[in-house]
């Protein structure tokens, strides 16, 4: 899952950002209200992680223009402003959940897990493929779609990424070769191989050159 974490402390924001990470989430980081504002509106995610005192922009703001924009994105808030005044504006202003500052990383990923199974639809369809994310297995035509656990981890990727480019390092952290030497080459065994399974789905995977890959339907 793509997740959005905005956050101007950047300790914490690291922290979160490598937990999101260890979990198997694309974590993108913004430090202030006007970032992310310009991040919501250009681009998709499955979650966002928004701290209310930012610098710029306002969390309570960024939330509301969010909304405006009619986008049902979870929004999960982080706050040192404990108050129950703060909370009920919080989740009246379109906010999914709440944590005040300090929190337990453990009910962090806990709170993150619920609200990313609420925001899933049951399946993602992608050309004549349909990928159910519960069990994580594909279909094409009513076919099975046999695929090792990376090849899995790799088309769930640019599934989710609905058309963007995911870069080779993303891939790789993806079936857990991030720091190995030969992990473009298994990236690019791995894409190679589903390429073939795929090629009756009506969708392709194209290299960009430089950047890495997308999901595209591929044209007749």
């Amino acid at each position: 899952m793509r997740v959005l974490v905005v956050e101007d402390d950047l300790t914490l924001q690291r922290g979160l950002r490598d937990a999101l990470g260890g979990a198997g989430h694309q974590a993108v980081v913004a430090g202030d209200g006007d970032h992310a504002d310009t991040l919501l509106a250009a681009e998709p995610f499955d979650l966002v992680v928004l701290d209310l005192g930012l610098p710029q922009l306002d969390g309570l703001a960024v939330l509301e223009r969010l909304r405006r924009r009619r986008k049902a994105t979870p929004v999960l808030i982080l706050t040192a402003r404990d108050r129950t005044e703060d909370c009920v504006k919080g989740l009246d202003s379109g906010a999914d959940d709440y944590m005040s500052k300090p929190f337990e990383l453990a009910e962090f990923e806990a709170r993150v897990r619920a609200l990313l199974r609420r925001g899933q639809t049951a399946s993602l369809q992608f050309g004549a493929l349909e990928w159910c994310l519960e069990s994580r297995q594909g279909k094409v035509g009513g076919a099975n779609l046999l695929l090792s656990d990376h090849e899995a981890a790799i088309l769930e990727c640019l599934l989710h990424a609905r058309g963007r480019i995911v870069e080779k390092a993303e891939l790789a952290r993806r079936i857990g070769h991030a720091d190995a030497a030969s992990s473009d080459n298994l990236v690019e065994v791995y894409v190679h191989r589903l390429r073939r399974k795929l090629s009756l789905a009506g969708v392709e995977i194209r290299t960009v050159r430089g950047m890495g890959y997308v999901l595209r339907e591929a044209v007749e």
